[in-house]
């Protein structure tokens, strides 16, 4: 069985690879795939999605 990799933290500010916004890290959700809100600047309201691990960075 492998075991589950986490570069990230529940709570840790990411940068997503795709667009350059910072995320929050809410859960893990498969091997590699993760939960993560951000705030919509445009509607100003908090979104949620999940996003391969792969596409995220550590935020400075």
């Amino acid at each position: 069985m492998k075991k589950m990799r986490r570069l990230f933290k529940k709570g840790e500010r990411v940068r997503s690879r795709i667009d350059g916004k910072v995320m929050e890290v809410l859960k893990y959700i498969k091997n590699n795939l993760v939960e993560v809100r951000w705030f919509d600047l445009e509607k100003k309201e908090i979104r949620v999605n999940k996003i391969e691990e792969d596409k995220l960075s550590k935020a400075a």
